[in-house]
């Protein structure tokens, strides 16, 4: 609708209340009409006007639609979760070379047995370490991928590596491209979420930042240390005026800034934060709900268990059970970033009380999402930036491995309980099938109906893309 007047002109007070004058009656009827559509923050096109977050057509039909990631930054030790190495005993206290795997000799810092014991789980016969039993009795729901290597050994890089698939802060995160390539099927909720319990990951924001993407497909960062809902996002809701109020001040706000959208033509800045206030006025009313864990049964909290992670855990459920694109879960204990880095002076310990505060709500989550038809459609992946080295650092600890570690997905279209890929006897270079992020990047977009090919951005006179000119997808773990 046009109210008048030369909108590329710059407006006097007078003008400015003159044309906010005439829109009153509109505001006033699409307020009694309580027409969402009428509220949507929309870009045109043609003559349907769409949200940036509305669902897309995937490249071809997906196995999965959504994905959590259950990250675990610092660097979980492989030869002691699930990458089971007998030889390491026989060979103890021996260093192995990068060069020949065959030639052992005395050191220091040599081969270190891991200091927890391992069982066979599940018709598959999969050995994992007693400190994840909840998850071992699971493992005929997973698939673990035992070859993945990245490029350094270093956290802030590795990090990133794993959540934008680039070394350096000025990428968009995998969650972005996800909302980028797939929009979200709930409009009031962010399509990407990111999560943890009191410490942010190394990198902070630039893991779950959209960079040069349109800013509506950035992540949205939730502390769930306090677990209240009302105080899960800060400065959410407006405690002094009434819901229709509300709406009508954020349709005012966003038509002013529309028409200054109008002048500039194009102006990406503008362009997002019409979207997040938008967004905002529509999360105040959806974001207690899905965080009131309250509200679930005891039966279901209990199975979860009473660690922040755990209950984490059961809202990424509750996220993806919404329709929201992508959940990004990160482990820390005691406002440490790098939780999992414990493991440099104390493996036994440090790694015993980790897994003790997630091991139970990982295995509930797979098995929340299976009882509710949730599996089949939703892709879980868990692990770290890297691994950990068999031999040892100083008595009791492990030095970062980038030449082999593990991973495991369940759900989403991959195979349950198989086992991919292979390091060497001791776990300490992926040998067999090996799997670099940007091959795991690539398949979890292909599960997701992505091309990551395809999926691309043009910015600063070139095609952008998540693996950048890398990554094949891994097929063989395809169900």
């Amino acid at each position: 609708m046009n109210l008048g007047g030369d909108h590329t002109a710059a407006l006097t007070r007078r003008e400015s209340l003159r044309r906010i004058g005439a829109g009153f009656g509109t505001l006033g009827l699409a307020g009694a009409l309580a027409d969402p559509a009428l509220f949507a923050s929309t870009k045109e096109i043609g003559k349907q006007a769409v949200s940036p977050l509305a669902p897309k057509t995937p490249h071809f039909a997906p196995k999965a639609k959504h994905v959590i990631q259950l990250f675990m930054p610092g660097g979980p030790s492989q030869v002691d979760t699930f990458d089971h190495k007998p030889d390491i005993a026989k060979h103890a206290g021996k260093r192995p070379s990068l060069v020949n795997r065959k030639s052992l000799r005395n050191t220091k810092n040599g081969l270190m047995v891991s200091p927890f014991g391992f069982k066979r789980y599940g018709e598959c016969g999969k050995m994992v370490s007693d400190i994840f039993p909840h998850v071992g009795r699971l493992v005929d729901d997973l698939c673990f991928i035992h070859s993945c290597h990245t490029d350094i050994p270093e956290h802030a890089g590795a990090i990133l590596m794993m959540t934008l698939g680039a070394l350096q802060p000025n990428r968009p995160s995998m969650g972005s491209w996800l909302t980028y390539g797939l929009g979200s099927e709930n409009q009031d909720l962010p399509g990407f979420v990111a999560m943890s319990p009191r410490a942010q990951p190394r990198g902070k924001l630039a893991n779950w930042g959209s960079s040069f993407l349109p800013g509506a497909h950035a992540g949205t960062y939730v502390n769930i240390a306090s677990m209240k809902p009302e105080n899960v996002m800060r400065n959410l809701s407006n405690p002094h005026l009434p819901r229709l109020e509300q709406r009508n001040q954020a349709n005012l706000l966003s038509r002013l800034n529309k028409m200054h959208l109008d002048r500039l033509e194009k102006d990406n800045h503008l362009e997002a934060g019409i979207e997040a206030m938008e967004l905002a006025f529509r999360m105040q009313f959806a974001v207690p709900d899905v965080f009131d864990i309250s509200k679930e049964s005891k039966e279901t909290r209990d199975l979860y268990g009473n660690s922040e992670y755990a209950k984490g855990c059961l809202i990424a459920r509750r996220l993806v059970e919404r329709g929201v694109r992508s959940v990004q879960l990160s482990h820390s204990i005691d406002g440490y970033d790098i939780a999992w880095d414990t493991g440099h002076g104390d493996i036994k310990g440090g790694h015993a009380r980790l897994a003790k505060a997630c091991d139970q709500g990982i295995a509930a989550l797979i098995q929340d999402l299976k009882r509710r038809g949730l599996l089949d459609e939703t892709l879980v992946v868990w692990g770290g930036e890297f691994g950990r080295a068999p031999t040892s650092e100083g008595k009791k600890g492990r030095d970062h491995d980038h030449y082999g570690f593990t991973m495991f997905m369940a759900g989403g279209g991959v195979k349950p309980g198989f086992s991919y890929g292979a390091t060497d006897n001791f776990g300490l270079t992926a040998v067999e099938n090996r799997v670099h992020v940007h091959d795991l990047h690539a398949t979890i977009l292909h599960l997701m109906g992505l091309d990551h090919e395809k999926l691309t951005y043009r910015y600063s006179g070139r095609d952008y893309r998540l693996t950048d000119v890398h990554g094949k997808v891994i097929h063989d773990i395809i169900a």
